[in-house]
C-alpha cells in the first residue's frame, strides 16, 4: 500500500497561504534549510496537487529562474510524476502530469492500494482538508515558519471533525523553521 504524505509550510499565526493565495513568505535562502529541502526532493514519489497549486507550481519549477535559484529541487520537481485533481482542466503543460477528474476520495483510495512510490501533497489545502477527514493521509510534514502574515487560509479549513495527531519527529533549523512530522493518532 502506498503512503500519502502532506508537506506544507504554516506561518506562526496558522496560515499556509496569505490573503492573496501566495506562499512567498515561506521561502528562505538558508544553506541548512536548502540542503534539507533538496534532500527531501530527491526522495522521489508522486506529487499530488489541486488545480490552483498545480498552476502555481507549473509556472515556476520548469522556469529558468527555478533552475538558477534551486537547481537540485527544480530538477527533481520536473522529473517527478505529478497528479492534478481538476474537473475543469483538459490539458497540462508540466512534464509527467496526469489529470484525474473523478471523485478525489475514491481516486486516492485506489491510488493508495496500488504498488509504487509514495505520494506527496504540497499546498492544495482543500485537498488536504478533504482527504484528512476521510483518514487518507498517513503523515503530515508541517514546516512552522517564523512569520506572522496576518490573514490567509488555514491548512485544515473546512475540517468538521477533530483530527488527533501524534508527533513522530521534529527538527529545528537555524533560520527559525521548525519541521514537525505528525501521524494520525490511533484510538
Amino acid at each position: 500500500m502506498r503512503k500519502l504524505v502532506v508537506f506544507n509550510h504554516v506561518s506562526l499565526d496558522g496560515f499556509f497561504v496569505d490573503s492573496h493565495a501566495e506562499m512567498r513568505w515561506a521561502h528562505s535562502n538558508d544553506p541548512e534549510w536548502n540542503e534539507f529541502v533538496a534532500g527531501n526532493a530527491k526522495g522521489g514519489g508522486v506529487l499530488v496537487f489541486g488545480r490552483v497549486t498545480y498552476e502555481m507550481m507549473a509556472s515556476y519549477w520548469p522556469s529558468p529562474m527555478a533552475a538558477q535559484n534551486s537547481p537540485t529541487v527544480a530538477k527533481h520537481m520536473n522529473e517527478l510524476q505529478k497528479i492534478v485533481f481538476s474537473r475543469t482542466m483538459d490539458k497540462v503543460s508540466w512534464s509527467n502530469t496526469q489529470i484525474l477528474k473523478g471523485d478525489m476520495v475514491t481516486e486516492v483510495r485506489r491510488l493508495k492500494e496500488e504498488s509504487g512510490l509514495g505520494m506527496v501533497i504540497m499546498g492544495s489545502g482543500t485537498i488536504v482538508s478533504q482527504l484528512a477527514q476521510h483518514g487518507l493521509i498517513d503523515e503530515f510534514q508541517i514546516v512552522l515558519t517564523p512569520n506572522v502574515i496576518g490573514s490567509g487560509r488555514t491548512l485544515f479549513e473546512g475540517v468538521k471533525e477533530k483530527l488527533r495527531l501524534k508527533l513522530k519527529s521534529s527538527r529545528t533549523f537555524k533560520n527559525g523553521n521548525v519541521f514537525l512530522c505528525y501521524e494520525p493518532a490511533i484510538g
